[in-house]
């Protein structure tokens, strides 16, 4: 039995088939515990998660219907499944285990790609790590409180490794399909400096100088009309170097040519 939050909460079973998981207050069980797999989450946390300031009349009894509601959900996805969610002081957990939880996998893969300085290698496993992404994660269930803190550290991830990969990419020479693939995301995510530093110095590097620097120019306008501020040190002496032609701009030599590795956008 696998478990998805990195898109509409999923379970699928060992065949790879969905499982339906009915009525949402256990589907808020469930998502409450996957946000903190393998942890305790206290019985009061969860009867928050779940009902907030809107109460039944016994908040214990109710949490213990929805889990045995869960359990018989688990139990009818794989047998034995209803062991995997653990009665425990002060509340509950489940236990997914590595290699059962998107979300866990995708912070694998990240770590192996922080810790390979082959830069295929790297772009490799960080495409891995997107495809992981079936869309906005619990997407089906972002209107509740709870959930959006975790989805917010989440989609900084993905930003992040986004960001790591069109870097690789650069480092593998593909400057052309970088700057045409990151040009939706940057106009998503307009303040993300570091993205943008990417996409600038892949437009200089495929011969597009001018779109490079009116990119510099609209983050650095929109920085002030909206918060005062100027563009950070890093990306300020990207612009310098960029209006200078600095030669360290340059594309750092490849060895072999690499496959072009599509952009992933979730």
């Amino acid at each position: 039995m696998r478990f998805g939050v990195l898109g509409p909460l999923a379970v699928w079973d060992e065949r790879g088939e969905p499982v339906r998981v009915p009525e949402l207050k256990v589907r808020l069980l469930l998502a409450a515990l996957l946000i903190d797999p393998g942890r305790v989450v206290p019985a009061d946390r969860l009867v928050d998660d779940l009902w907030g300031a809107d109460l039944p009349a016994d908040p214990t009894a109710s949490l213990q219907t929805r889990a045995s509601q869960l359990r018989r959900v688990l139990d009818a996805a794989e047998p034995g499944g209803r062991a995997l969610l653990v009665s425990r002081r002060p509340g509950y957990l489940l236990e997914a285990a590595p290699g059962l939880l998107d979300v866990r996998d995708f912070e694998g893969l990240l770590g192996e790609a922080r810790d390979t300085a082959d830069p295929a290698a790297r772009v490799g496993l960080l495409a891995d790590a997107l495809a992981l992404w079936r869309g906005p994660a619990l997407a089906d269930l972002a209107d509740h409180h709870f959930v959006r803190t975790a989805v917010l550290r989440w989609e900084e991830r993905r930003l992040t490794a986004l960001e790591d990969q069109a870097r690789a990419r650069l480092d593998l020479g593909e400057h052309a399909a970088v700057a045409d693939g990151l040009g939706d995301l940057v106009e998503e995510h307009p303040l993300r400096e570091r993205l943008r530093a990417a996409h600038m110095l892949a437009l200089y590097r495929s011969g597009r100088q001018t779109l490079a620097l009116e990119s510099y120019r609209r983050l650095r306008d929109l920085l002030a009309d909206e918060m005062g501020l100027d563009p950070g040190p890093e990306l300020t002496a990207l612009h310098q170097a960029v209006l200078a032609q600095d030669p360290a701009l340059d594309a750092p030599a490849v060895a072999a040519a690499a496959p072009a590795a599509p952009v992933v956008h979730t």
